[in-house]
């Protein structure tokens, strides 16, 4: 028998699958048909589940409107609330009219208990129509619709690769062939969702818009990339109509995860002028996730630990929103709920008003979410409320450990938004503690208890280490896009190989390969900065190797020459290049090193812009509290003309350009217009990929992203993505055992005493030092005698302490939170080292080492080394090393001249300069004409006092010119009797010419 490889083909079999899974065949033909191009609805259909269902509510209006006329007014009723109020709407809580309300559709009851809701929901009527038309204007038609109903809420464009078809055809006709102004078509009014399907792949929309219609993939993905694996014996893309499309299914999407995002419109100064509306239908990894996760908790209870590696730009805001009003619905099977409150932890605002406008149109009930916004009292008086859902940031917990230590201890569910910046520290102890239920009872044996004889304070210490680590009564949803080991360690789901592993995946390599976001490595440039450094003191002062190279990379990297020259690169960049790019409205980012290179760059910037004229480029700057440069402050607030909670939505405005930042907004901050960054900090590890990813938003007319890089390597950069591009895995757990090895190395240098351990517990369990100046008095006493013995030691064996101490610390408390590890003189040792590590003097290391003063910069030059890809390998994951706890010993830092330091500084960036760029010795000499500074003191002092000012001045004004001029900068700095003689003839100059 002959294979049917046609299109129709792949409909039958579609067709067959969904009326297996409750739907009813169903063609469109006749008066049916008609009334379907006039009001894009299954009359018919409609009317009768109508009838099925609330036929009291249909008597009343036909009494209200008369026989005759009553289903025509209904029709018309319908047709107007789905333009008016929206089909989600419409959906979720009827029509009203003549006062009664006319439901459309049942969702299914979540318990089996009231029978009338289950009688009602089994009526629904699934159907599925094949070559549906809908128009008389002309003959087109669609592959599938499935309704509900008689509501046409699924539209799907079938092709088959065998007949020459993909499923970039079927995106075509629907983006090209279906008039978005017709009935059935127009948005939130009729179709929930178009489908462009093939064997292979789906893809999703929707709105239609013509040519800006944008699809986004519905694939789960395969091996770590994108499209769906092979499937035995069917279709890869089967899941759509065998498990998506379902009934149970499509309603479960209808009512508890479609909504409507809605973003005000703003005009060029920040009005809002309109609103734009955005029917959300869930990816499919999105849809997965949620629903893995339920089930698991539904399978599992409360208690366990989840980690969701969900790549940047992967739709994180709308994950959260899902799961957060599903954990917080969620009931048992006695009916009860199981999480007596769901907390979401995030530092991203944009998170707030987002999850209360979806869960509100979920359940149409205000009062549900509860943003903290206040203090921590708003949040204890949320968590003893049993508020639902609650949006907070990990930092108000610790101050509500008294607010709410009588509170009945619940089940809660705790959602962490980017999961490796808010899992840590104290912050994250306090959060246990507030939530945990166990007792001494339930941690600990009581016969061991007994056996080992504890005290009352090994009692207390042993609760505290059970609350610190898992707890039964929690469960934590960590999301990350890129997890540490320690994250991975602390939230990952146990495999069948004894290691950890994330519980759900969207690998960074399938968001970029499906086109969800940009691949921000695709465009790369670098450049290398070579510069000189010359000693200016007669002296040779003996300096730290190690601090004097770091400090004198930052004098040259804070240089006003610096600053000026990448300044200028940047902004001619971006207005040659960048500003045409997505229709003009192209943003860019520059990301300093410090709080002052960015304050010196955005005055950099304002005067290079000012200087040439530029009156179509505005800049704002990003850096927290105030920053001194010299004796002149400065803050955000008043460096860009308004307040820090507005930077986000003036940037987006077409007024401003470019975003000059110092650690503020280079993770979770979502600005699809940006689309370069320039980066003139060291970056590396997730640090790197959190920061370039800002560039991964996509949005219409945006196609590719541009990275300009004054400091990184691009092996550098691949190192640092890698890790993340596929799966992100672990190559061991961390062994509690490290923590014996730690003890041993602190031991031998005789700082502590069992005493003294003791001492400082008994303070730290009663809490007394925390109110009372007294136990304050005896903490330090008990202390001091450690830090007496510390001074003791040689500065080799301080510097090991310290380094061995503070490893103990982070290793126990990094402990505490993967493990049921109790070990209470462990525990004693880790309270009594958090309060001496504080008090330990400083080294020489820590000091400050300033020498601005001493060098001077001789020349300095930018030059591109490398452009292109930086490609990352398809290796099907990476496992990363588990967080390293090594041992403590301090590496000496030898002494060296200040010479030497040049010495080596200049041969690795000097040997690299070609001789070009002619300087005339009267541009230098009309630029100190110039200066105000130059001509009083020229006019003011005899000449052998100006002399003196003079050629402290001349190198300044050299380094203005070298850019441009670096044959005769090159020859002034190498040449001293030639750079002696122009001075000298220069001098004279412009003394007399100021004078004249």
């Amino acid at each position: 028998m002959a294979i049917d490889a046609t299109e129709k083909g792949f409909e039958t079999n579609i067709e067959a699958s969904l009326i297996g899974n409750g739907y009813s065949k169903r063609t469109l033909e006749g008066e049916a048909s008609r009334l379907f191009k006039k009001y894009a609805l299954d009359v018919e259909l409609l009317f009768a589940f109508l009838e099925d269902t609330q036929e009291k509510s249909l008597r009343a209006l036909e009494k209200a409107y008369g026989t005759e006329e009553y289903k025509q007014k209904v029709l018309k009723r319908i047709s107007d609330q789905l333009g008016k109020q929206g089909l989600i709407h419409c959906l979720r809580h009827g029509i009203k009219d003549r006062g009664v309300t006319l439901k459309l559709i049942y969702n299914k009851p979540p318990t089996t208990m009231n029978q009338l809701m289950n009688e009602l929901y089994h009526k629904n009527r699934f159907t599925v129509s094949r070559q549906v038309y809908y128009s008389d204007k002309h003959n087109n038609s669609l592959d599938m619709v499935l309704f509900v109903n008689g509501l046409p809420l699924v539209v799907m464009e079938l092709k088959n690769q065998f007949t020459g078809q993909t499923v970039e055809h079927a995106m075509k006709q629907l983006r090209f062939d279906r008039d978005p102004n017709e009935q059935l078509f127009k948005c939130n009014e009729r179709v929930v969702v178009y489908f462009a399907v093939d064997p292979d792949e789906v893809f999703m929309t929707t709105e239609l818009k013509k040519e800006k219609t944008y699809f986004l993939p519905f694939n789960k993905g395969n091996n770590g990339g994108k499209g769906n694996p092979t499937v035995y014996n069917n279709y890869r893309t089967y899941y759509l109509w065998e498990e998506i499309l379902v009934p149970d299914s499509l309603l479960d999407i209808l009512f508890r995860f479609v909504f409507v995002k809605k973003d005000d419109i703003l005009d060029s100064n920040g009005e809002t002028i309109g609103e734009r509306k955005m029917l959300i239908f869930p990816r499919f990894h999105q849809l997965d996730v949620v629903r893995k996760l339920e089930k698991n908790v539904q399978e599992k209870s409360v208690g366990q630990n989840y980690l969701i590696q969900h790549s940047a730009g992967s739709g994180k805001t709308n994950s959260i929103s899902w799961l957060a009003h599903r954990l917080a619905k969620l009931h048992d099977k006695e009916n009860n709920a199981v999480f007596s409150s769901v907390i979401v932890i995030t530092d991203r605002r944009v998170l707030d008003k987002q999850l209360q406008d979806a869960v509100y149109q979920l359940e149409h009930k205000a009062g549900m979410v509860e943003p903290i916004k206040k203090d921590s009292n708003q949040l204890a008086q949320a968590i003893t409320s049993e508020t639902r859902i609650i949006i907070t940031t990990l930092q108000k917990f610790p101050f509500i450990m008294e607010k709410v230590s009588g509170f009945d201890r619940k089940k809660y569910a705790v959602i962490i938004d980017e999961a490796h910046s808010s899992q840590g520290g104290k912050a994250s102890t306090a959060l246990t503690n507030i939530l945990s239920d166990k007792t001494l009872e339930d941690a600990y044996e009581e016969d061991r208890i007994a056996e080992e004889n504890l005290d009352d304070l090994d009692e207390q210490i042993v609760e505290t280490i059970m609350k610190s680590g898992k707890q039964n009564n929690i469960s934590f949803f960590a999301f990350t896009a890129t997890p540490k080991p320690k994250t991975i360690e602390k939230f990952g789901t146990i495999g069948t190989d004894g290691k950890p592993h994330a519980f759900h995946e969207y690998t960074m390599r399938q968001a970029i390969e499906e086109g969800f976001i940009l691949d921000v490595l695709s465009n790369y440039t670098t450049y290398k900065t070579f510069y000189k450094i010359a000693k200016k003191v007669d002296e040779d002062p003996l300096v730290s190797g190690k601090q004097a190279t770091k400090k004198l990379a930052q004098y040259v990297s804070l240089h006003p020459h610096n600053i000026a020259q990448k300044t200028e690169i940047i902004i001619e960049h971006y207005r040659n290049f960048t500003r045409h790019k997505i229709g003009g409205r192209a943003k860019a980012m520059v990301v300093t090193a410090s709080r002052l290179h960015a304050v010196r760059y955005k005055v950099a910037f304002d005067q290079y812009i000012k200087k040439q004229g530029y009156d179509d480029l505005k800049t704002v700057v990003a850096f927290s509290g105030i920053v001194k440069d010299g004796e002149i402050p400065y803050s955000e607030p008043d460096m860009n003309g308004f307040s820090e909670k507005e930077l986000p939505d003036k940037f987006h405005l077409d007024e401003y350009k470019v975003l000059l930042v110092a650690e503020k907004y280079q993770t979770g901050f979502d600005e699809p217009l940006l689309h370069t960054m320039y980066v003139d900090k060291p970056l590396s590890g997730i640090k790197a990929v959190q920061t370039l990813s800002r560039l991964n938003r996509t949005c219409p007319g945006k196609d590719d992203t541009f990275v300009l890089d004054f400091v990184n390597e691009p092996g550098e950069i691949k190192a640092s993505f890698q890790p993340y591009y596929e799966t992100t895995g672990l190559e061991e757990v961390t062994d509690p055992n490290i923590l014996y090895d730690l003890q041993a190395e602190l031991e031998p240098y005789q700082i502590f005493t069992e005493e003294e351990i003791q001492a400082v517990n008994e303070l730290e369990m009663k809490g007394g030092f925390k109110k009372s100046t007294k136990a304050q008095t005896e903490l330090n006493a008990w202390i001091d005698k450690g830090v007496d013995r510390f001074k003791q030691l040689s500065a080799e064996e301080k510097e090991a302490f310290k380094a061995s101490a503070t490893k103990f610390v982070r290793t126990y408390a990094f402990i505490l939170q993967i493990a049921t590890f109790i070990d209470v003189p462990l525990h004693k040792l880790y309270i009594y080292l958090n309060y001496l590590l504080r008090k330990l003097p400083r080294s020489s290391k820590d000091k400050d080492v300033y020498m601005a003063d001493d060098v001077a910069l001789q020349y300095y030059r930018n030059q591109k080394v490398f452009e292109g890809s930086i490609e990352l390998e398809k290796t099907g994951g990476v496992d990363l090393k588990p967080t390293s706890h090594g041992t403590g010993g301090a590496v000496e830092d030898e002494k060296v001249r200040l010479s030497t330091i040049l010495e080596k500084l200049n041969e690795r960036f000097g040997t690299e300069f070609t001789e070009t760029d002619f300087l005339s010795r009267d541009q230098v000499k009309e630029d100190m004409l110039k200066s105000e500074d130059i001509q009083q003191k020229a006019k003011n002092n005899s000449k052998d006092n100006f002399k003196f000012a003079f050629e402290k001045s001349f190198m300044d004004f050299v380094i203005d010119r070298m850019s441009s001029n670096e044959k005769f900068f090159m020859k002034i700095l190498e040449n001293e009797e030639f750079k002696n003689l122009i001075m000298e003839d220069m001098m004279h100059e412009v003394y007399a010419e100021a004078n004249a």
